[in-house]
């Protein structure tokens, strides 16, 4: 939804191509800013409206009805959708991570339950809740960094420095999120074996 409020900033004209930059030069809050996205319409401001209202119902989707009958399947869906129309590169990162890891809920974890050791899975259960914590503070934080240079600009004027902490960032929030799922599916077996 972030991506789609600056698509909208840059109002009804036409992207050069499929890939754009949702921040445009005009709404650059430092040197860096980057909201690299994908769009298969033809304005910016119709792209930025599509992606608020896919990454809203997106959102809605995940919270209340993704333990549907198509629930995964819908959320893989409207992911799709949202990277269609400006929303970048996460959702189909997260999205389809997320869509996988729905079609398991209410589902026996024959696999996870044999393939993570008792010892394993003991340690990530315990690593349930806090990993998503990070992984959504990270994350935050580095789309703070995309979007405005903070706090990083405040100790340094390396623009391309700043953005290769961004490159980090994305690969530590990537690894934050499979842990949180493997600690997901920990938790849960540690759970559903104490009932």
């Amino acid at each position: 939804m972030e991506h789609g409020f600056f698509e909208m900033l840059q109002g009804n004209v036409a992207p050069g191509s499929v890939v754009i930059d949702a921040i445009g030069s005009a709404q650059e809050l430092w040197p860096g800013a980057t909201e690299p996205a994908l769009t298969i319409i033809p304005s910016f401001l119709i792209t930025g409206i599509l992606a608020i209202i896919v990454g809203l119902l997106l959102t809605l989707w995940a919270v209340a009805f993704v333990e549907r009958k198509y629930g995964a399947w819908t959320l893989f869906l409207l992911s799709v959708a949202l990277f269609l129309v400006g929303g970048g590169s996460p959702p189909i990162f997260v999205g389809v991570l997320a869509s996988a890891v729905a079609t398991r809920i209410n589902k026996p974890l024959v696999w996870w339950r044999k393939h993570l050791g008792v010892n394993v899975r003991g340690f990530l259960a315990r690593l349930w809740p806090w990993s998503i914590i990070t992984f959504v503070l990270v994350d935050l934080f580095a789309v703070l960094v995309a979007i405005t240079g903070l706090p990083l600009v405040l100790f340094s004027a390396d623009t391309a420095g700043i953005v290769s902490v961004l490159y980090v960032l994305g690969y530590i929030t990537d690894l934050l999120l499979l842990l949180a799922i493997f600690s997901g599916f920990a938790h849960d077996i540690q759970r559903r074996g104490a009932k």
